[in-house]
This record gives C-alpha cells, sequence and structure tokens, in this order.
C-alpha cells in the first residue's frame, strides 16, 4: 500500500511538471511556428533518454502458505536508465507508428523475511534489457508550438544479463530472459527552430512469469509468478 501511494505521488507531480511546463511555453506566446514543414513529413528519427523505476509482482505459490518458511517476499522499486534511437512513421494527421529500440538497466529488490525472524533479507536483481517497443502515438491537433499526445503499443524484451542458464551453486533465484508486454503512455512535444522535445511519462507492464522454478533453488518453490512493472520518464530529441 506505501509503495503504491509513493507511485501515485510521483506520477502527479510528473504530470504536473508536464503541465506546466506546457503552460508556460504557451501562455509566452510565440513570435512565429518553428518547424512548420514537420507535420508533413512521411518519416522521422530521433533520440531517446529516460530514466526508469521497476520493481517485480510477487505472487505466492501454494508453498509459501503452507511450509511457512517466509513470512513475507516483496518486490521493491529500483532505478535505471534508458537509452534509445526511435523512429516515427506517419499513418495520417493524428497518428503515428513508432518505434524505439534501446538498451534498457534496471535494478529491483526483493524483501524476504522469515518467520520467527525480525531482520529483513534484500536481494538485488539487475536486468540489461535489449528493448523493442512498437507504439501507435495519438496526438492532438498542434497548437502554435505545441502538442499533446498519447500513446498504446506491446514491447518484447531481452534480459542480456539473465542468471537463467547459470549453473552456480549460489543462485538464490533464477529469472528468464524474455518478456513480453505493454505500454500506456503520454507525452509533450515542444517545437524549437531545429527539433523537437519531447518529455514523456509510460508505464509497462509485463504479460510472462520470470521466474524460472528449480528444485535446487527453496525459495523459486515459494514464488508462484514474478511480472515486471516498469516506470519510464524520457526525453526525446526529434528532428
Amino acid at each position: 500500500m506505501l509503495k503504491s501511494k509513493f507511485m501515485n505521488k510521483i506520477i502527479a507531480i510528473i504530470t504536473v511538471c508536464l503541465l506546466f511546463i506546457s503552460f508556460n511555453a504557451n501562455a509566452q506566446g510565440p513570435k512565429y511556428i518553428h518547424m512548420p514543414e514537420h507535420d508533413a513529413k512521411a518519416y522521422y528519427f530521433g533520440l531517446s533518454f529516460a530514466g526508469n523505476y521497476s520493481h517485480f509482482q510477487v505472487k505466492p505459490s501454494q508453498s509459501f502458505y503452507k511450509d511457512n518458511q517466509y513470512k513475507q517476499i516483496l518486490g521493491k522499486w529500483g532505478p535505471g536508465f534508458n537509452v534509445g534511437i526511435m523512429g516515427h512513421l506517419k499513418l495520417n494527421s493524428f497518428i503515428d507508428l513508432r518505434f524505439i529500440p534501446a538498451i534498457v538497466f534496471s535494478e529491483k529488490s526483493i524483501f524476504l523475511q522469515k518467520y520467527n525472524e525480525e531482520q529483513i533479507e534484500v536481494k538485488n536483481i539487475e536486468s540489461i534489457y535489449m528493448n523493442l517497443p512498437l507504439q501507435l502515438k495519438f496526438k492532438s491537433e498542434r497548437i502554435n508550438n505545441f502538442r499533446f499526445y498519447g500513446l498504446i503499443g506491446g514491447k518484447f524484451d531481452y534480459d542480456l544479463a539473465s542468471n537463467a542458464k547459470s549453473r552456480r551453486a549460489d543462485e538464490w533465484l533464477r529469472i528468464k530472459p524474455l518478456d513480453i508486454g505493454v505500454d500506456v503512455g503520454i507525452g509533450l512535444e515542444f517545437y524549437f527552430p531545429n527539433f523537437i522535445m519531447a518529455p514523456e511519462i509510460k508505464i509497462g507492464q509485463g504479460m510472462m512469469n520470470r521466474v524460472m522454478h528449480d528444485s535446487d533453488i527453496p525459495l523459486s518453490n515459494e514464488i508462484s509468478e514474478l511480472r515486471e512493472r516498469m516506470i519510464t520518464f524520457s526525453i526525446h530529441l526529434q528532428g
């Protein structure tokens, strides 16, 4: 509950900041329209830089309730960052098809607390994703040098740091490398004389169970499912 309230506050603060930037940009009133030819382009490219915050949603197994070995197993949010290139294909005046292949670095944790023990053990999970999202971008009418948009789409992730094939004896949990998920987000576009800056916030939900069950790893028997959720705040620079 506390984690949910914390994330809601972060989303609210970022949304207010985006709206504040938008208000100031339009309140000043531009002297002229920047990049008037851009809307006629059939396609265009750009760069994407982002910070992310992610965690694993943990679903306990039946063994968790029967064995009474662990009191709680919880996913903890952790930070990361993304770097990618982007391509837009114009479908019509209000819809683009967008592809942003990126490298995503993320760090998450699992909180473990055993019965009859007050101490909470924290286990870190580091991931390096090859992220391949394909999205539909729904654009508003351009207002001077400003535009609002929403997006929805799917993504394919491959974790280059996955330990699924590791044979080390000290592995405490094995994580599968593949994931398929969905993205939903909103953003703003600000037109400058030579480029477009687009701050954006996006929520991604993994659909695949990432835990690899292994009889040699007791903890994997206590977890039924691990699914990743990620919140990403991006700055896109488009030409």
